[in-house]
């Protein structure tokens, strides 16, 4: 990372969806979608599952064509996105260090890598064989190798799943510091607990964003006392998948999930 990336300018819009909609065959994900993102901030997008939030992240990383509107990134430079999966594959007999020095050597600003496994906690693991961390830690590496060369907009792709409880909470802390550093931070959660810490809320339902504020002003709106509970009371509190929108039988969905659980579509 540079030295200007600890002292972040003030706030401005680093990415905007404008009336953004996709659509497979006659199902649509999502339709008319729109927000901006600002720098310096955390932005949690929660739905149930199949609601489209990880597809909603890669149009806004560039990874999936939009079928409608625009997705503009108000940046300049080597990397004006981050991206990591929720799932981030690396060689297994690289070490930590050598892993993330491979990929600081694609850019030409010649980041900093040691101050970057510094910052999202695996400077104490650096020599360790990437087949011998814990899935935590990998997902870890995964958001370090994103936030090389310092990209504006950084986008994380459920990275608190399937991990314990003090890891999630390690994950939000890491994505907090990001932002804290001036980089614009959306993340794809079904962690309420984790996404009441972000800075804000888009709650995406029925090819929708149904609620975009601060956490407490979501709770509020709702007239709940807790993020689950306004949750639930927005997109309905039966076990279901979202399947999208089909063109003439509206929303189609299927048994299976809770907003809990780990997987998205």
């Amino acid at each position: 990372m540079s030295e200007d990336a600890d002292v972040p300018a003030a706030s401005h819009p680093v990415a905007t969806v404008d009336d953004v909609a996709l659509a497979f065959g006659d199902v649509t994900v999502f339709d008319d979608v729109s927000f901006t993102l600002e720098s310096g901030t955390v932005t949690a997008v929660v739905g149930p599952n199949g609601s489209g939030k990880s597809t909603l992240l890669r149009v806004l990383a560039g990874l999936l064509p939009a079928t409608e509107g625009s997705v503009a990134v108000a940046a300049t430079g080597d990397r004006p996105i981050g991206f990591c999966p929720q799932e981030p594959a690396f060689r297994s007999g690289f070490t930590v260090r050598e892993t993330l020095s491979f990929y600081a050597e694609l850019l030409a600003d010649d980041p900093d890598v040691d101050e970057t496994l510094e910052l999202v906690g695996l400077d104490g693991v650096a020599d360790r064989r990437v087949g011998a961390l814990s899935g935590g830690m990998k997902r870890l590496l995964g958001m370090a190798g994103a936030v090389l060369g310092d990209p504006p907009l950084l986008v994380l792709d459920e990275p608190a799943s399937g991990l314990d409880p003090a890891m999630r909470r390690h994950i939000f802390e890491t994505a907090d510091a990001f932002a804290d550093r001036g980089v614009a931070v959306v993340l794809a959660t079904h962690h309420l607990v984790g996404a009441e810490t972000a800075d804000r809320l888009l709650v995406l339902d029925r090819s929708d964003v149904i609620a975009d504020g601060p956490p407490q002003s979501v709770i509020e709106d709702a007239g709940a006392e807790t993020l689950e509970a306004a949750f639930r009371g927005m997109v309905g509190d039966e076990r279901t998948v979202r399947a999208g929108r089909t063109g003439t039988d509206g929303q189609a969905e299927s048994e299976g999930s809770n907003p809990e659980t780990e997987d998205d579509a």
